[in-house]
């Protein structure tokens, strides 16, 4: 039997104790390592604010002392922008079909799937696992349609499958975003306490995410 294979993507611009909180506890309720996967050319979203580079140093910072977890950097050696779906049939070419893969994501952005390309080819790729918490699952219509029949209810389901389930792993979701971080470094509001310190020394050092123009 092949070992499940999960993928983190994202910006992680910056990482910071939220993403480590969902891959912490991907690992320990999947029991196998979560791969953090920096996106190159968000499709999603603005332009990063650090360079891939940038962002990649902060991640390997970020995951010094984290056995359970791992940097891939797929979408950054590859040209054009990080779809998820070109990311997983790279893998699959990879890997093969048989071998079960999960992408982890966060709540909110499980619930915009319908916006991501190809979207209904991705469940006969991978399975999803979904950082949620309690009573936040609100899904449009068309991929509460597309969940039927697709619910996990143990990590084990995902192991004996290639792909097409859906497991919701509970857990305690940090209120702060990358987003919301970066405006409070721009502002010169408290920060370092949101990201792992040497992540916190990486930004100071290099003068990231500081506003360009005087008040």
């Amino acid at each position: 039997m092949h070992a499940l294979h999960v993928l983190y993507g994202g910006t992680f611009d910056p990482v910071h104790a939220g993403h480590l909180a969902i891959a912490r506890a991907a690992h320990a309720g999947l029991g196998v390592s979560v791969h953090l996967m920096p996106a190159a050319d968000p499709p999603h979203r603005p332009p990063p604010g650090a360079t891939a580079a940038q962002r990649v140093a902060m991640l390997e910072l970020a995951l010094e002392g984290e056995p359970g977890l791992r940097l891939d950097l797929r979408e950054l050696a590859r040209s054009g922008r990080s779809w998820s779906v070109d990311t997983l049939r790279g893998l699959r070419a990879e890997i093969g079909e048989a071998a079960p893969v999960a992408l982890l994501v966060g709540a909110d952005s499980f619930a915009g799937l319908p916006t991501w390309k190809s979207w209904r080819e991705l469940f006969g790729l991978a399975h999803f696992v979904v950082a949620s918490r309690d009573g936040d699952d609100g899904l449009p219509p068309e991929l509460e349609a597309a969940l039927q029949g697709r619910m996990a209810r143990t990590p084990d389901e995902l192991s004996q499958s290639p792909a097409g389930k859906v497991l919701w792993l509970h857990q305690p979701l940090h209120p702060h975003s990358a987003t919301a971080i970066r405006a409070r470094i721009a502002a010169g509001q408290p920060w370092r306490h949101l990201v792992p310190a040497p992540v916190a020394g990486y930004i100071d050092a290099h003068g990231l995410y500081r506003a360009v123009t005087g008040p």
